[in-house]
């Protein structure tokens, strides 16, 4: 089998548009088209139909793709070795999909890393979407992803810290001193923040501990939280009790630790499945992960005047 016919495949396999395949392989949409009617021919099966603007897989091509990659990844890694990657000589755009306060904290050390060895490579943070996450991973849409939200299908991934949560209000705030325990918590005024990657094992803590929470202020970003927690005497928040002590140093708030049973999460530096670009995607996956576990976050620089 020719194997540009593969790639042809994966292509097509995982952007689910002929245009966008393409696209990826620098060619015409009619010779996608080709590629794809003689790989049809060879395996006697339709392999994609279209379903509205989609091309979706068949049950013999969604077989055959795990396959395909490993085995493409194999002989693009093979020669990559052969040919080498020179960070110092690429200027290729990569997509990280990073939450709020990834960004804040690691955004950082990511890009000093990556411009020590890449100065002319183009880092893109995209808004972290834990839903589209699959989606964006699987057809390529992102290069990499920092999430403490498990992300279904077959990515690669690192552990890159284990993260804790605690509950952080005012110091002026009655629970502050007294006892927190999960009643106490439960009738509490919550503030939560919609982007918060980390709300799914918070969720499922709370419904094993057998309580709902209805927030009373839903805001859309974590650096909105120190200031208005801060001057609010009735207000708490849950988040990663590294980050919420990290603020305490500066603003007047308080972290107790959580009165019901929530392990630790992982947070983790997903990769995308698809294949092109593998030598650049695995040095930058490589960097990226190390520079995120030797850095302990910028997660102070939204801090208030010194106590």
């Amino acid at each position: 089998m020719d194997l540009n016919l593969v790639r042809v495949f994966l292509a097509v396999s995982e952007t689910r548009s002929l245009t966008a395949a393409a696209a990826r392989l620098y060619v015409t949409q009619p010779a996608v088209s080709q590629a794809l009617a003689r790989l049809r021919r060879e395996l006697d099966d339709p392999l994609f139909v279209r379903e509205g603007r989609l091309m979706v897989p068949t049950p013999l091509a969604e077989s055959i793709a795990p396959g395909f990659h490993d085995a493409i990844a194999a002989i693009d890694r093979t020669l990559d070795g052969v040919h080498g990657f020179d960070p110092a000589a690429s200027d290729r755009t990569f997509r990280i999909a990073l939450s709020e306060l990834g960004e804040i904290g690691w955004l950082p050390a990511i890009v000093r890393a990556v411009r020590a060895k890449a100065p002319m490579m183009r880092i893109d943070v995209v808004p972290m979407n834990v839903r589209e996450l699959p989606e964006w991973l699987g057809r390529g849409t992102v290069d990499l992803a920092v999430t403490p939200s498990p992300v279904p299908g077959r990515f690669e991934k690192v552990v890159l810290k284990t993260q804790g949560y605690g509950v952080v209000m005012s110091t002026k705030h009655p629970l502050a001193t007294g006892e927190l325990d999960l009643e106490a918590y439960a009738n509490a005024n919550h503030v939560v923040v919609a982007s918060d990657s980390g709300a799914s094992a918070i969720d499922q803590a709370l419904h094993r501990a057998g309580i709902v929470i209805e927030p009373r202020i839903a805001s859309n970003h974590f650096a909105a939280l120190p200031p208005l927690i801060a001057a609010s005497a009735d207000l708490v928040a849950t988040m990663p009790d590294t980050i919420a002590e990290g603020w305490a140093q500066t603003w007047p708030l308080v972290v107790r630790a959580l009165p019901f049973d929530m392990p630790a999460i992982d947070v983790s530096l997903y990769r995308r499945s698809t294949t092109q670009h593998t030598a650049a995607l695995d040095w930058l996956f490589a960097t990226v992960a190390h520079a995120i576990r030797g850095s302990s976050g910028r997660f102070q620089v939204i801090h208030g005047d010194a106590l």
